[in-house]
């Protein structure tokens, strides 16, 4: 998809948005957010092409994302879960915080209770997995709007089946496995990422990704606040 570039008073803006005038049917404003360019082009492809929304933008990060929607103001959000700078869950909390009339539907590989959860929590209104985004996102966008919300039916079903509410912990530590809970009591200690990958054998890129996959799961935004609820629930140092 060939998206024109954006001319906007605010430079930063600008550079975080890429407009996209694209359709002239009256339909839903809509930004989409991800950080992979084929899956954006992929997003707005189907949503114009089921003409349920008018994609007015583009962002490839969470804080981009929340600077954009204060920009653009649309009426519905896609958001990648996971996002660098600002994850999609963090991004949607502070979006609705602020833009309360703005519907996000959080976009995701991942079906585990987790992120569902985690994201529905922030404030989505909307849980799409990308296996199903061609048949899902265009119903997906109409029910938020409708002030419903929508979860993909792969997802719905573990709902109708219990299995979602029996196997979400009670304890948010226990959804951690036990690399996770190793990497996080490191963590605790006060070791930097590069200090634990090399305690254990693995590259600071790794140990960076789990910690990120940490937040997603533990609903937290930043390292401070994985920290303050490991010792909230009693997690030992090393």
């Amino acid at each position: 998809m060939s998206v024109p570039s954006v001319n906007h008073a605010d430079p930063d803006v600008a550079q975080a948005i890429s407009a996209n005038p694209i359709g002239r049917y009256d339909a839903i404003r809509t930004l989409v957010v991800d950080d992979h360019d084929v899956v954006r082009d992929g997003v707005a492809v189907i949503l114009e092409r089921a003409r349920r929304a008018k994609v007015v933008g583009f962002a490839s990060n969470g804080e981009d994302a929340v600077r954009a929607a204060k920009y653009l103001e649309p009426e519905v959000i896609v958001m990648d879960l996971l996002l660098p700078i600002l994850d999609g869950i963090e991004a949607t909390r502070r979006i609705v915080r602020e833009l309360p009339q703005t519907h996000v539907i959080m976009l995701s590989g991942c079906h585990a209770p987790e992120p569902v959860y985690s994201a529905l929590r922030a404030g989505a209104q909307g849980y799409v997995l990308k296996s199903m985004a061609r048949a899902d996102l265009p119903n997906a966008v109409h029910a938020v709007i409708a002030g419903d919300k929508y979860v993909s039916p792969a997802i719905t079903a573990l709902f109708v089946n219990g299995v979602l509410a029996s196997t979400f912990p009670t304890d948010p530590l226990d959804r951690l496995s036990t690399r996770e809970r190793e990497i996080l009591r490191h963590i605790v200690a006060g070791s930097s990422s590069a200090a634990i990958a090399l305690l254990l054998s693995l590259s600071r890129k790794t140990i960076d990704t789990y910690r990120s996959r940490m937040m997603v799961k533990l609903g937290v935004a930043n390292r401070s606040a994985l920290i303050r609820l490991a010792l909230r629930h009693s997690m030992h140092v090393l």
